[in-house]
């Protein structure tokens, strides 16, 4: 039996990508990666927990959407919902979730846990629903840090918000930018500046992206909150917990109790 060749390991570098590139990049990758992705993180992340980053803060404490009592009946988009852990949460506390994700492989994790909830494969600047439809929508690292254009993915995500609706999204925090992507002692000395804002790209030997993360100061996404229609009301930077010794890329309590690994945005639709 002849084996196939391994295919190279694509080149990691910095340079432009845009809108089209970056979708159809991340599209593939995570279509790629979804499996290895849940038996790594599925533990972690639960079949229904609400879990907004790797530093383990969980909706169940931090209320960011609301007191779940008066999340009954609320209709809730998740966007980059993956295998929809937040979802199934937001659907045992009598909401109606719909979870949107570009991966269709990630999305089968979705259907293979099972919901009764809608599953959506579409991307996050082009939503398929109507004006106005959905009272909350929330993004636990889903799609934000992989667009190009995230004033795009705002606005229509204020499209399709009811007026005082509520949008919390979370993201890598931009200071770790400025960092190596390591846990241990040698991610702790700053190794770029925190104000490139050229893209982290990996791509293939025909130099094609295969992986696209865009990087925004604070202060880029403070404004492009509010350039988007969005009144920002809290931004929440997670402290490491000391329960929590599990290490995820670069997030880890070594870290975590130096400098912030997410940040949490809470916007108004007024």
């Amino acid at each position: 039996m002849i084996q196939e060749p391994e295919a190279p390991e694509p080149e990691a570098t910095r340079r432009q990508a845009g809108v089209a590139e970056s979708s159809r990049a991340n599209r593939g990758w995570w279509d790629r990666n979804a499996d290895e992705y849940q038996v790594e993180h599925g533990t972690f992340l639960g079949d229904d927990r609400f879990v907004w980053g790797p530093e383990g803060l969980d909706e169940v404490e931090a209320e960011l959407l609301g007191p779940p009592e008066e999340l009954t009946g609320r209709d809730v988009l998740e966007l980059g919902a993956g295998a929809a852990q937040c979802s199934r949460w937001l659907a045992a506390q009598g909401a109606r979730p719909v979870a949107l994700d570009i991966s269709h492989r990630q999305l089968q994790h979705a259907l293979r846990i099972g919901g009764p909830f809608p599953l959506v494969c579409a991307d996050a600047g082009a939503l398929p629903f109507a004006d106005g439809s959905f009272d909350l929508a929330c993004s636990a690292y889903g799609a934000l840090p992989f667009v190009a254009d995230p004033r795009l993915v705002l606005r229509e995500v204020r499209r399709v918000l009811r007026p005082g609706g509520r949008l919390v999204f979370s993201v890598t925090h931009p200071i770790r930018w400025a960092f190596p992507d390591e846990p241990g002692p040698e991610g702790l000395s700053v190794s770029a500046s925190y104000f490139d804002r050229t893209p982290y790209v990996e791509q293939d030997d025909e130099g094609r992206a295969v992986y696209v993360e865009h990087h925004r100061t604070l202060g880029d996404r403070v404004r492009d909150v509010v350039a988007s229609g969005f009144r920002l009301v809290d931004l929440v930077e997670p402290e490491w917990p000391a329960w929590n010794t599990s290490e995820w890329g670069g997030w880890s309590p070594l870290r975590g109790n130096l400098i912030p690994g997410t940040a949490v945005f809470v916007c108004v639709r007024d």
